[in-house]
């Protein structure tokens, strides 16, 4: 079912402008957010067919420059998916047989905003199905495909029989029966396959699975193999398809002791079918245990991550199946290349691991620098193609002082992400040792304490932005942003570097800092003739925080700023989650005559709703939709309708990112108050703008 918030990509057939906008908001206003496209002519209906993708077509069936009939037929011609709903001035069934038998999904009269709500929703939920169906339909393509795979490279005896004859058998099974050829395997009924004293049990057997059809059911038997000689045997079977028929499958295992078994299963808990390592499972437990042993032995270790580069896009190129078959090729070079006293496992879908202990570092790095020249070298055919990949890894050593295994695999997988950090190597391929003198103290920031140091230390830095109001009424105004000096005097956001599950009051000491550092400023600035106004985010810690207002009460009075000069800027996203405490919030520095803005704005699934629950002045609209309006002619109509829409309302608008002076002209036109980015200035320590020279 789509969602109901889900953007609607909607074509609009209509000869009035303020018709095809009273369609966009009857979407809106029934929760859909809308991207619209109305239609001018038939090159224009071409275009967008042929350059966009759509969700729906809304056609009034009016005189107009483009006939619903003819937008059907070309609709039809490019064999677009796009649900077409006719809205007529009164219902008339002849028409509506007309237009459904060219392609059109309904025709609803024009005065039932209802019917045409329903019949909307109703399209556009058949249409996601049938996206779905094709998406799984695609998964269903490769899992067999996969699972193909899968059966011909297990070393278990499979086989798929139907009517009591073979269909299908994999080449463990073939050896298993002494076979060479699947053509003589499959002309063979599975009662050739077993003794005679066993026929009967056989026929018994899978009279019961036919009648209870439980998957797995096992019957011990005797096998007969070509050469005629026999073996006990274990038969489980379950319900299966192949070529999309229904048949049964067949899992055959010599007869063990228990303990054979148990062995057996144990060694299959802990392998990776795919290319036979060991699996994370293992991995971990066995790293924990040689962390203890390192710390009873003192003898040192080490621990190897060793991550494909672009996995991501090599499956994209090969496809899953073929990635499926790169990594057993992986897996074999690594084989080839670790000593004996080393356990191998496959991680994840792009990372292995190589542990070993007692090993030297010098001893593992030389190990990992021939695995990652050997997967260098190596050319992978995968269905016709050569693909050639590289490695990053990243080597942890195992000592007394190791932490445990989950930090210590983290240690190793840190330094795998750095290779290409390292000169040289900005696409991977490489090694990297992790030290741990060198990363805890590059890691200093990531922590609360360290952030409070450098608040303590003075370390933290204020930036200041111009937003630059497009209709040149010569308006001052700064966006303010922190930065913390790390040990390198490097700038580094403080926000980023919080714990994401730590204090929550870190945050809102940051935000006091920077308020109160900016109030200074401000006061400092505006002592000097300046009419300045300065936008402050805050974080929703702050919006929580009850104490806040009337700590800023206090703070504005000491400085002596009027409380109108400051502006206190949301996230959506926060206003979304805290909609109860951001409405007080914003009421409450209303009444200390503070300004209010929301950012990000248009991320949300339905944006406007956050602006009916928070009352704000200032509308940032999110950077994506700056980035786009350029290269896409809907978002620039997207824009232009949410500028309108807000500015109808009463709020100023903000369009931020502005990286060049080519994106100027459309803003204008879409009716943008303000701008800021990088084309007027990057944030600076100072405001020393020259907002008079625009």
């Amino acid at each position: 079912m789509q969602k109901k918030n889900t953007t609607v990509h909607l074509l609009i057939l209509d000869p009035s402008q303020n018709d095809a906008e009273s369609l966009v908001s009857l979407l809106r206003n029934s929760g859909r957010a809308t991207r619209a496209h109305r239609v001018t002519s038939e090159e224009d209906l071409e275009e967008a067919l042929r350059t966009a993708n759509w969700d729906l077509m809304l056609a009034r069936d009016l005189e107009q420059a483009v006939s619903p009939d003819t937008a059907l037929s070309l609709i039809k011609r490019l064999d677009k998916d796009i649900p077409f709903i006719l809205i007529t001035p009164e219902f008339n069934s002849d028409r509506a047989i007309e237009v459904m038998k060219m392609g059109a999904k309904a025709a609803v009269p024009d005065s039932g905003n209802d019917l045409v709500m329903l019949t909307v929703n109703r399209e556009l939920a058949s249409l996601d199905a049938r996206n779905q169906r094709r998406i799984l339909e695609s998964h269903l393509r490769e899992s067999e495909q996969r699972c193909q795979l899968l059966l011909e490279s297990s070393k278990d005896a499979i086989a798929y029989i139907n009517d009591g004859m073979h269909i299908y058998a994999n080449q463990s099974y073939m050896d298993f029966f002494g076979y060479d050829d699947i053509d003589e395997m499959i002309c063979i009924p599975i009662l050739d396959t077993l003794a005679p004293s066993s026929h009967e049990d056989y026929k018994i057997f899978m009279k019961a699975f036919a009648e209870h059809q439980e998957d797995g059911m096992a019957l011990n038997c005797v096998a007969k193999r070509s050469d005629g000689t026999e073996l006990n045997i274990v038969m489980r079977v379950s319900a299966a398809t192949y070529d999309g028929e229904p048949c049964t499958q067949i899992v055959v295992q010599p007869e063990q002791n228990n303990a054979e078994l148990e062995e057996k299963l144990k060694q299959i808990s802990t392998q990776d079918l795919l290319t036979g390592l060991y699996n994370r499972q293992h991995l971990m437990d066995e790293l924990g245990r040689v962390i203890v042993s390192a710390g009873e032995s003192k003898e040192t270790g080490g621990l190897a991550y060793i991550a494909l580069d672009n996995f991501m896009q090599v499956r994209g190129q090969v496809g899953i199946a073929g990635a499926d078959l790169m990594l057993g090729d992986v897996a074999n070079i690594l084989r080839d290349k670790v000593d004996d006293n080393m356990t191998l496992a496959r991680l994840s879908d792009d990372a292995f691991c190589l542990l070993a202990l007692p090993c030297q570092e010098n001893r593992m790095a030389d190990v990992c620098e021939s695995i990652r020249k050997a997967i260098e070298d190596h050319l992978f055919e995968i269905s016709g193609k050569t693909v050639q990949i590289t490695v990053s890894i990243g080597i942890a050593a195992i000592t007394e002082n190791a932490p445990k295994a989950p930090d210590l695999l983290g240690r190793a997988h840190t330094a795998s992400s750095d290779v290409r950090k390292q000169a040289g190597h900005e696409s991977g391929n490489g090694i990297v040792v992790y030290h741990p003198a060198v990363y805890e103290s590059l890691n200093d920031n990531n922590s609360v304490e360290a952030i409070q140091k450098a608040l303590d230390e003075d370390r933290f830095r204020l930036l200041f932005q111009p937003i630059i109001n497009l209709r040149g009424e010569g308006e001052e105004h700064y966006e303010a942003f922190v930065r913390m000096l790390n040990k390198d005097n490097e700038e580094v956001s403080p926000y980023d570097f919080l714990p994401p599950t730590g204090p929550s009051d870190m945050a809102a000491k940051i935000d006091r800092w920077v308020i109160l550092q900016t109030i200074k400023h401000l006061a400092s600035h505006r002592s000097k003739g300046h009419d300045t106004r300065l936008f402050l985010n805050v974080t929703a810690e702050t919006i929580q925080d009850k104490t806040f207002t009337p700590w800023l009460s206090v703070a504005l009075k000491a400085a002596r700023l009027p409380g109108d000069s400051l502006i206190f800027q949301v996230r959506e996203g926060d206003a979304n989650n805290y909609m109860k405490p951001a409405r007080e919030f914003a009421k409450s520095l209303r009444e200390l005559h503070c300004k209010v803005s929301i950012c990000q704005f248009g991320c949300a699934l339905n944006p406007f709703n956050t602006l009916k629950h928070v009352d704000v002045d200032y509308v940032k609209i999110d950077g994506s939709f700056t980035e786009e309006i350029q290269k896409n002619e809907d978002v620039k109509e997207e824009v232009k309708e949410m500028v309108a829409s807000l500015q109808n309302s009463g709020k100023l608008t903000i369009i931020p990112l502005v990286e060049n002076a080519s994106v100027l002209a459309t803003l204008w036109q879409a009716g943008v108050n303000y701008i800021q980015g990088y084309y007027l200035q990057a944030p600076v320590p100072e405001m020393d703008y020259d907002f008079g020279d625009q």
